[in-house]
């Protein structure tokens, strides 16, 4: 390995340029990840657009994947690791000591400063984002173990899986025979299917538009039993008709900066249901009818992220070769191609229709 790391910088909106940074020294309690792939998702794209928080310059990518490079002999004893073993990295680096974190709650760490693919490139060793040859492994990262036998673009997919089962599964408590409604159908409203299959529900409708007919048809071979086009169809009176008026038990708002889904997810809901919102708007104001939820004694969830027990199930389900994951990926991209890569997930690249989308930085 040399002395210099490439990395794809976020200089502004919509401007990336390869850059190189020294190779960072390992210590005792920190490690070297190789990076072998970066799944990119809506976040990424709004993010490279500018239309979400974050603060250039800095290294995006918080859907690393990759093989432990060096590793410090506190820091393999901590994470149970060693050279030569691949881990999927979560975005949150805790401070691992507050309340929070010491009773399972890490992500709502209030110490936390740092975290992978969002931290800027003046902070040492500024390799933080998975758009790099290399990323460092600062002591309170968590890692995950994946069967380095699964193809990479597969094992590159458990971040929107981890968040599949998460939303559905943890947050949505998908139960035997439950009618799900998945609101979307990029990485993540198709991972819920697969969690909501996982988990046993009954009936699993799936929303999308007429450009997401690829997607849809993805949702049916996973395991949807429905699908709804939006631009044509009345997402509520489906939901009706194919529920015979019962509406859904539980409801994935998972829409990207749309607000009239989120009024179709309460209609949705049958009185006493589940709606999950993990769909973020950009700061947009969506008004939400509060009679609405009063009336029809809905719970609704707010879904931060992914967190290790979802991860960890999340990755239980790649590796078990159940589903047939790799129809998923569509884009596989170098480092010197990471703004094409965004742009292709983000439906600018014209006559490609893209699901998942990776950047493999040492191919």
């Amino acid at each position: 390995m040399g002395e210099t790391v490439r990395a794809a910088v976020q200089l502004a909106p919509r401007k990336i340029e390869i850059q190189e940074f020294p190779r960072p020294s390992v210590g005792a309690d920190d490690g070297l990840l190789r990076v072998e792939a970066n799944g990119i998702c809506g976040s990424d794209v709004e993010i490279y657009k500018g239309s979400m928080g974050a603060r250039p310059p800095m290294i995006p990518g918080h859907e690393p994947l990759g093989i432990i490079e060096e590793v410090g002999e506190r820091a393999a004893a901590r994470w149970g690791v060693k050279p030569g073993d691949r881990v999927a990295l979560e975005v949150i680096v805790p401070c691992r000591a507050c309340q929070h974190c010491l009773t399972g709650n890490y992500q709502s760490c209030p110490n936390r400063t740092l975290g992978h693919g969002v931290t800027g490139i003046d902070v040492e060793p500024s390799l933080w984002g998975g758009f790099a040859e290399y990323l460092y492994l600062s002591p309170n990262s968590i890692l995950h173990p994946i069967d380095a036998t699964v193809p990479v673009e597969v094992a590159s997919m458990f971040n929107p899986l981890g968040a599949g089962v998460r939303w559905a599964c943890h947050l949505g408590g998908i139960q035997l025979g439950d009618t799900v409604l998945v609101l979307g159908a990029g990485q993540r409203g198709l991972a819920s299917v697969i969690a909501a299959r996982t988990a046993g529900a009954g009936t699993i409708i799936v929303t999308g538009l007429e450009s997401d007919a690829h997607k849809l048809a993805l949702a049916r071979e996973l395991g949807a039993d429905h699908t709804i086009v939006v631009d044509t169809e009345n997402t509520v009176e489906r939901v009706r008709e194919i529920t015979a008026g019962a509406m859904a038990d539980v409801v994935l708002e998972l829409t990207p900066m749309a607000a009239a889904p989120v009024t179709d997810a309460l209609l949705s809901a049958r009185h006493g249901g589940r709606v999950v919102l993990a769909g973020l708007k950009g700061g947009r104001e969506v008004p939400v009818k509060t009679d609405l939820v009063i009336n029809r004694a809905l719970t609704l969830l707010g879904a931060f992220g992914v967190d290790a027990k979802a991860y960890a199930q999340a990755i239980e389900i790649i590796e078990s070769g159940r589903f047939p994951l790799e129809k998923l990926h569509t884009h596989t991209f170098g480092l010197d191609e990471t703004a094409l890569a965004i742009e292709t997930l983000a439906g600018e690249v014209p006559g490609e229709a893209a699901v998942h989308v990776s950047v493999h930085p040492n191919s």
